[in-house]
C-alpha cells in the first residue's frame, strides 16, 4: 500500500500553483513552485504557511483554508503526474500477483477525482482516503481499514510514503514501512530518524528491496 502525495503522484504544481493564485488575488508577488514544493506533504496546512507564514491559529486560518481548497479543486487535474517509474512499478507488481492500494489523509472530494482521472489507478484494489475512517494517519486506523478490505493481516502489508506519519501510522498498524526519499518529505527532515523498515531513492527500487524480479 502507498501513500498518494509524494509517493505516487506529484500534486505539489495543482497546490503550489492554488495557493499562489491566493497570493495574486492579494496583490503579492507569485512565488516559484520550488517555495512551495518542501511543504507539499502537509497539505494546506502546509501551502498555507509558505504563502502566507501563518500557522492553524490564525485567526483568518479557516477562512483561508476553504477558499485554498475551493481553488485547488479546480484546478487539481491540471499539472499533477504520477512519479516516472510509478506506472512500471505498478505493472509490475501486478504481474507478480502482488495486489496495491492507497492509503492518504487528503479527503476523499480530492482523492476521487484524482484517481478517476488517471487510468493508472484503475487497477488499485483499495483507495482509503483521510476522512474514509474517523481517524487520520499518523493513527493506523486507515491503514487496517484498508487491510480488512484486502482481507489480509497487517502483518502481511507493506507501507511506502513520503512523512513521517506514514511512517508512524505503519508501524502502529503493525505493518512493514518503506520510507519514499524521492517525495516531498519535508524541510529539515532526518529520514533515518523515522525508523523505516527501509527507504528507497526511486519507485522501482521497492522490487529490489521485495528481492522480486
Amino acid at each position: 500500500m502507498f501513500d498518494l502525495d509524494g509517493t505516487l503522484i506529484d500534486s505539489a504544481p495543482d497546490l503550489g500553483a492554488a495557493v499562489d493564485a491566493m497570493r495574486v488575488r492579494r496583490n503579492l508577488p507569485s512565488l516559484l513552485l520550488s517555495h512551495y514544493r518542501p511543504h507539499t506533504g502537509a497539505g494546506a496546512r502546509g501551502m498555507l504557511h509558505a504563502a502566507f507564514d501563518i500557522t492553524p491559529q490564525h485567526a483568518e486560518y479557516e477562512l483561508l483554508k476553504e477558499e485554498f481548497f475551493t481553488a485547488y479543486r479546480e484546478c487539481m487535474t491540471q499539472r499533477t503526474r504520477p512519479f516516472e517509474e510509478v506506472p512500471e512499478l505498478l505493472v509490475a507488481l501486478l504481474a507478480l500477483g502482488m495486489r496495491w492500494g492507497v492509503v492518504t489523509n487528503k479527503a476523499q472530494r480530492f482523492t476521487v477525482p484524482i484517481t478517476q482521472s488517471m487510468a493508472l489507478f484503475d487497477t488499485a484494489a483499495v483507495v482509503i482516503s483521510g476522512d474514509t475512517t474517523p481517524h487520520a494517519k499518523p493513527h493506523p486506523e486507515p491503514l487496517l481499514e484498508a487491510s480488512r478490505r484486502l482481507a489480509l493481516p497487517p502483518s502481511a502489508c507493506l507501507y511506502v510514503g513520503d512523512d513521517e506519519r506514514d511512517i508512524r501510522a505503519g508501524k502502529a498498524a503493525g505493518m512493514r514501512t518503506v520510507a519514499a526519499t524521492y517525495g516531498y518529505l519535508g524541510t529539515g527532515s532526518d529520514v533515518t530518524e523515522w525508523c523505516a523498515d527501509a527507504e528507497i531513492s526511486s519507485p522501482m527500487q521497492l522490487l529490489k528491496l521485495l528481492k522480486l524480479p
